[in-house]
């Protein structure tokens, strides 16, 4: 009966027709880790809701979320459509005059970072997705203690299966201290199969309102020094000094309301936007709990709408059927698409995985490009002339549908000018074209190694 039940479960969820048939047919044929599977990574959270109404048009008027006149903005009619497809999924908001700088490299981001934590006078908003122990975590830890004593208001958020190998004793240290550090989703052995899947993968830090940090990097050495031999990962993270701000601001307020902890109602710095602030922005969250998948129709959106070029930079390669065949139209549309992927990741099921969408990608004109020297770790996607998203989303099933994301989109074309730039430098520093001739000669040991990790693609 509780197979049956599950099956029902299932189908009245009215999910895709070939992931629910998946889920039916595990269930049928092994019932039992059918039955354990789905418990752990096949529920929805779509039900759940992340923050009140009341207390979210209270954010909203806080933050000043102004909708504004889309027409009347000075863009391309592919980023107006961006932005209303963003302002339908989320709270309505876009912020026109923005300073970003741009990181590459994981100890010159720190450096700003900590320079940015030590001059706060009123509060930190913190949240990564790892927080590690280690000797760079050690040092963020240490500021933010300092800067609690200083009477400073620091709150910290950090994903509870991201930072599981984090002893419990690091995160007390800072809360005996006076900051407020706590794990999103703790996981516990009743709610073990709650929340065991749903990760907060972002990484969002607010400093007074006045600056603001969004990109890919975790708190770990392995983004210095590198880890197991291996040199640092390489990665992309944005400092932004702006409008946007109270975007990043919304975002943290959401997830620490989320936690049941108290409605934060901070102010965030007034910015008078200078003719030369050309970089509008948007910050979108995407995760399981809404009813739209934002970040995945965004990067369908922004591929569809592509004319020139679509450059794509991902740890992991694993799109969903609708972004492969919009990405396949695109290259054979005459647009000159570009995929850049690590060629060894830090898991090999998921390089396996990635490899697993290369040929068809070839077959259509898509450039494919490995990083060959390190760990890519970057998230970013350029489109045209004008069009950057930059983040925490992955370019794969789990981002898109499990985890709690967070992305700076940016409609600039300076700021485009200057991801190509960093894009077609890595391409021509770091990487390697695959070509068609020479991937068809890989052993056929891998081939079957890359089709058995592609069917583990929607739960990775």
């Amino acid at each position: 009966m509780t197979i049956l039940g599950t099956i029902g479960v299932v189908i009245s969820e009215n999910r895709n027709p070939v992931k629910s048939l998946a889920w039916v047919t595990v269930l049928v044929m092994v019932p039992i880790l059918g039955l354990f599977l789905y418990l752990f990574f096949g529920r929805s959270l779509k039900s759940v809701v992340m923050i009140s109404r009341k207390n979210r048009l209270k954010l909203r008027g806080e933050a000043r979320l102004d909708t504004i006149d889309v027409d009347k903005l000075n863009l391309t009619d592919s980023s107006k459509q961006i932005i209303r497809l963003v302002n339908s999924v989320t709270e309505p908001h876009f912020f026109p005059g923005n300073h970003i700088e741009i990181f590459t490299e994981g100890q010159v981001k720190y450096d700003a970072l900590k320079r940015d934590l030590l001059a706060a006078k009123h509060y930190i908003n913190l949240q990564y997705f790892i927080f590690s122990a280690d000797k760079i975590g050690q040092e963020i830890a240490s500021i933010l203690i300092k800067k609690a004593h200083e009477g400073v208001k620091v709150r910290v958020i950090y994903d509870h299966v991201g930072s599981w190998s984090i002893k419990a004793a690091f995160f007390k240290h800072m809360r005996d201290e006076g900051v407020e550090a706590y794990p999103f989703l703790r996981v516990t052995f009743p709610q073990l199969a709650n929340r065991l899947n749903w990760r907060n993968h972002r990484k969002v830090v607010v400093i007074d309102g006045k600056v603001g940090y969004i990109g890919g990097m975790n708190i770990a050495d392995r983004y210095v020094t590198g880890e197991h031999g291996h040199p640092a990962w390489r990665d992309t993270h944005l400092r932004i000094v702006g409008g946007a701000v109270k975007a990043l601001q919304f975002s943290f307020a959401v997830d620490w309301n989320f936690m049941k902890r108290m409605l934060l109602t901070q102010p965030t710095q007034s910015y008078n936007v200078q003719p030369n602030d050309a970089d509008g922005m948007q910050v979108l969250d995407s995760g399981p709990t809404g009813m739209w998948n934002g970040m995945s129709l965004v990067f369908l959106k922004a591929i569809s709408l592509a004319k020139k070029c679509i450059y794509i930079q991902t740890p992991y390669f694993l799109p969903n059927d609708g972004q492969i065949k919009a990405l396949q139209t695109a290259a054979l549309s005459g647009v000159d698409v570009r995929i850049m992927i690590p060629r060894t990741p830090d898991s090999k099921v998921l390089r396996y995985s990635s490899f697993s969408y290369v040929q068809e990608c070839l077959q259509a004109g898509i450039k494919i490009y490995f990083y060959d020297k390190r760990m890519l770790h970057a998230k970013c996607v350029i489109v045209d002339d004008e069009f950057v998203t930059a983040g925490s989303t992955n370019f794969d099933y789990r981002s898109f549908e499990h985890n709690f994301e967070c992305n700076a989109l940016i409609y600039s074309k300076s700021f485009n000018a200057r991801m190509k730039r960093v894009f077609l430098n890595d391409q021509r520093t770091e990487c390697t074209r695959i070509i068609m001739s020479h991937w068809k000669r890989r052993p056929r040991g891998q081939k079957v190694l890359e089709s058995l990790s592609r069917l583990l693609g929607p739960i990775l």
